[in-house]
């Protein structure tokens, strides 16, 4: 599972790998908040979220994006609560999440460090056969890590 955490958009992604060790797309969608909303409600909404996809999908494994850099101090500090709520929840599930800068999935999944966000959905679109879906971009970035993630294991037996 790979998580694109944020405070007001939060992008799931859950892979599965088949029989002949190939991707498959079991779950995509973004967990929103209200940005009027207080803070530890929207915290608390993200929590929730994520505990819910992990016990529908229960995942082996889950992925996060880490932090990007902000010069607005406080949207760094806000991102960072935001990235502390999706950390803590796959904990609470029993699982260690793995964590790979922007920089990180980006040469995972487009061979370009510094590729677009376009371009890592196009690939996306690719790699997972989804062509024909309007994934939103932050499902897409969390897609990403699931298989920047996948791409780092030595035992792929089981991925999701």
């Amino acid at each position: 599972m790979g998580v694109d955490p944020g405070s007001q958009i939060t992008g799931v992604g859950v892979v599965d790998v088949n029989e002949k060790r190939q991707l498959e797309v079991c779950y995509y969608g973004c967990i929103k908040t209200k940005r009027k909303e207080v803070l530890p409600k929207r915290l608390k909404q993200i929590y929730d979220g994520l505990i819910g996809i992990m016990q529908k999908f229960q995942p082996d494994y889950v992925a996060l994006e880490d932090m990007f850099y902000s010069d607005n101090v406080k949207t760094a500090i806000v991102m960072g609560q935001a990235r502390g709520v999706a950390l803590l929840a796959p904990v609470m599930m029993g699982i260690t999440p793995a964590e790979y800068s922007p920089r990180e999935v980006k040469l995972s999944v487009v061979g370009n460090g510094n590729a677009s966000k376009d371009q890592v959905q196009f690939m996306i679109k690719n790699i997972l056969n989804l062509q024909k879906e309007d994934i939103p971009m932050d499902a897409s970035d969390a897609l990403a890590v699931a298989i920047c993630h996948f791409h780092r294991l030595t035992d792929v037996t089981k991925i999701k």
